[in-house]
């Protein structure tokens, strides 16, 4: 709140991350010849596109807002720094929204902005694992209990994610287990000269080794580290997505939960970056 004092402020830092040589082109046609619209800060004019005028805010998550932008910033920034999240009921609080609606949108805009444009296959040592999102069995309602404990027929969502040691995380929802799901998104999210992948016994694992050096540990039967081979990085993400769905947000519905992975990944994979704020900024 410093930092952003006014809402110009805002709009001038919004200006810098999205075009760092200046305003040089349309967002509509990307002509580059447009011009500024002194009588209205922050507004340019596009004449090929028959007079086209935008703003700072045009084709971004901010479009059409009856928000001030530093209201946007206020939320973003406790967005990346809430480690396990912040609920929609906290974020209209803060921000005196008379709507729990207004404040789940605006959460839910940040949370589809929050990718990487640059995505490059984890190499390294990669730990591939899978888990399930879901309430317990004995929680649901008498005609929704499946009488299972685990697993995709259990009621609860498949998700499938991939973590370079020391580096990168990736996920993504998944229907089911089986070998062709499983190897289709760790070809597609690994690098083919990565040094090691390592999983758990799944069986859906098992034609890992005909295309990368493949380890697996056993935790049927106790085993959870054999030197470099265990999955204990990827659990401990999982664990802090659970954590954050349970203490925060409670409930997390399938058609939704893309958004809620996304936000968790991309906090992950900018933990180290120093100007994360800004770097969400630009995505947005």
């Amino acid at each position: 709140m410093d930092s952003f004092p006014t809402n110009e402020s805002c709009k001038q830092f919004l200006v810098e991350r999205r075009w760092q040589d200046g305003v040089v082109d349309c967002p509509k046609c990307g002509n580059r010849a447009v011009y500024k619209l002194n009588t209205r800060p922050f507004h340019w004019l596009c004449k090929p596109c028959k007079n086209y005028r935008f703003s700072v805010i045009s084709g971004t998550i901010f479009q059409d807002t009856k928000y001030p932008l530093k209201t946007w910033f206020e939320v973003l920034w406790q967005m990346l720094n809430s480690k396990k999240g912040v609920s929609a009921l906290q974020i209209q609080r803060q921000i005196g929204s008379g709507s729990y609606e207004t404040a789940w949108y605006m959460c839910m805009r940040l949370r589809a902005s929050m990718h990487d444009p640059d995505f490059r296959q984890l190499m390294g040592i990669v730990e591939v694992d899978e888990t399930f999102i879901g309430g317990k069995d004995k929680n649901r309602h008498w005609d929704k209990k499946t009488h299972i404990s685990g697993g995709e027929k259990s009621g609860k969502v498949g998700v499938i994610g991939a973590i370079s040691r020391k580096g990168n995380v990736v996920c993504q929802i998944i229907e089911n287990t089986d070998a062709i799901t499983l190897n289709a998104f760790v070809r597609k999210a690994v690098s083919e000269i990565v040094d090691l992948v390592a999983t758990d016994e799944h069986s859906g694992y098992r034609f890992l080794k005909e295309y990368f050096p493949h380890e697996a540990v056993s935790h049927g039967q106790g085993e959870y580290v054999r030197g470099e081979v265990h999955t204990n990085n990827l659990e401990s993400f999982w664990s802090l997505f659970k954590r954050g769905i349970m203490g925060s947000f409670h409930h997390v519905s399938k058609k939704y939960l893309p958004l809620y992975l996304a936000e968790f990944q991309f906090r992950h994979n900018n933990r180290r970056e120093a100007d994360i704020f800004g770097k969400a900024v630009a995505g947005a």
